[in-house]
């Protein structure tokens, strides 16, 4: 690419870059209307959302940087196996979100929460466990908040900012349209940016299949030909049981474990409102999802044909398309993705300041807002050290997040039913779980610790299995020795 090229390259994307944090700020600064300066209100909205504002800021922040960077380079790299992946994901995460998400929304209308670690403490009655949760939250969220900034930086790259450049305009809009109106103005301009990220996802596989396809000279047929005799339409040698497994396994009860979406069921008006939102996530998470396969897909069988490089690091995979691709268009996609991940970072800072600020008596919105400045400078540190593979990152994230997963279901059921032994139980089943994988991530290191088979079995299937037995331990030791049997 010349010099000329990359400069009109810069422009095109500043102006998309510049355009897309004005119209964000501007609805965000509108959001203020709705809100009320309260605690509850500043990380919850009051569960006064509507249905577009519920389901958009759950798929915004469900959706990150990881689709459009992550998944298309999985689904290169992979094949098609990487849909059953994310798919399995969305299945699970419907299910969850019908059965133990309704039950969650239906508590959080009577115990005005404002934190899933406050919501635990309360399932089991123990501070301890929610200061613990709180912790959990805090050291477990670094990774993944790491993994939306690698994608910024990624993107930002393409635009020819720097590292320092881009680090910084990410930390400040992430800051501020958290700072407005708190869950308000996230929740709009997650929604701005679903649609977005929906927008720039379609845009890249319309380019893909109507313009750089036909222009290679290759032909559909030809393409999905040479896809299947290479394997890439069945399950590569990548999609071994374990290796199955490992990645599905923690995304499963994603709905469940990670705060910023837990956060996201406490936020739907009434009833009715929750299970509309409810369709629209799901028809918006198949379409995002079907759209990005197809990408990757249509890029291994190119990368097969010889029109792309057929070694390209998964992350890499997006940029390098992106830098072919005229600069009005690959500007509008790269703002996409910024968007997809800007959604993802700022939710998650809400989240896990809800968790720090329930556990402390003196409770305001300014003492929030400092909480969340703090949590977005530790996320701008971590940003200048080396990262791994974004998709690897998300997962281990899960995986340490995994052990929630138990005493979040059961403690659905036995809020008000709790015994001391359970609640010891379920003390020791999210520090034993936490533990195990802390462990394995430290002495193998992100990329190879949730693929480690034990015994025949990926780590994230050791973490679920040893928290839920610990925990149905003492359940059942509870039902027996407490006068008042806890009741399912």
């Amino acid at each position: 690419m010349s010099l000329e090229e990359v400069s009109v390259l810069r422009v095109e994307f500043f102006i998309f870059l510049v355009a897309y944090i004005a119209i964000g700020s501007f609805l965000a600064v509108i959001s203020r209307r709705f809100f009320t300066r309260d605690l509850r209100d500043y990380y919850t909205s009051s569960s006064r959302l509507g249905v577009l504002l519920s389901a958009g800021t759950y798929a915004a922040t469900t959706y990150s940087a990881f689709m459009m960077v992550g998944l298309v380079g999985m689904t290169y790299a992979t094949g098609v196996g990487a849909l059953g992946f994310e798919l399995l994901y969305l299945a699970s995460t419907i299910v969850l979100l019908s059965t133990i998400g309704f039950k969650i929304w239906e508590l959080s209308k009577k115990y005005n929460w404002i934190s899933p670690s406050q919501m635990l403490g309360d399932f089991y009655n123990s501070r301890v466990l929610a200061l613990v949760v709180a912790l959990v939250y805090l050291f477990a969220m670094i990774p993944y908040l790491a993994a939306q900034i690698q994608g910024l930086r990624v993107i930002f790259n393409y635009g020819g900012l720097g590292t320092l450049e881009s680090t910084i305009i990410s930390a400040i809009l992430v800051y501020v349209w958290i700072f407005i109106a708190g869950m308000w103005s996230v929740a709009i301009t997650d929604t701005y940016q679903g649609f977005l990220m929906l927008s720039g996802g379609l845009s890249y596989l319309i380019w893909t299949l109507c313009y750089f396809t036909p222009a290679s000279g290759i032909v559909y047929s030809e393409l999905f030909k040479t896809l299947s005799e290479r394997g890439y339409l069945g399950l590569t040698d990548f999609w071994s049981l374990t290796t199955y497994l490992a990645y599905t396994l923690p995304w499963a009860f994603f709905a469940v474990t990670n705060p910023q979406v837990v956060v996201r069921l406490y936020v739907p008006r009434d009833e009715k409102t929750y299970k509309k939102a409810v369709t629209v996530f799901y028809i918006y998470g198949f379409t995002y999802t079907i759209i990005v396969v197809l990408i990757g897909l249509v890029a291994a069988g190119l990368a097969t044909r010889g029109v792309l490089p057929s070694n390209l690091p998964w992350d890499s995979v997006t940029p390098y398309i992106l830098g072919l691709m005229h600069p009005f268009l690959g500007s509008l996609i790269a703002v996409s993705i910024i968007a997809a991940a800007v959604s993802t970072a700022n939710s998650i800072v809400l989240a896990v300041s809800g968790s720090l600020i329930s556990l402390s008596k003196s409770r305001s919105v300014a003492l929030a807002r400092i909480i969340d400045a703090i949590l977005v400078i530790i996320a701008t540190i971590t940003t200048m050290s080396s990262v791994g593979f974004i998709v690897d990152l998300s997962v281990l994230t899960s995986i340490i997040l995994l052990p929630l997963a138990p005493i979040t279901i059961l403690g659905v059921y036995v809020v008000n039913k709790w015994s001391s032994v359970l609640k010891n139980s379920a003390l020791a089943s999210l520090i034993i779980g936490v533990s195990i994988a802390t462990y394995y991530a430290l002495i193998l290191g992100p990329r190879k610790a949730f693929r480690e088979v034990i015994l025949g079995l990926p780590l994230s299937a050791w973490v679920l299995l040893t928290s839920t037995i610990v925990l149905l331990i003492g359940y059942i030791i509870g039902v027996k020795t407490t006068k008042d049997p806890l009741k399912l």
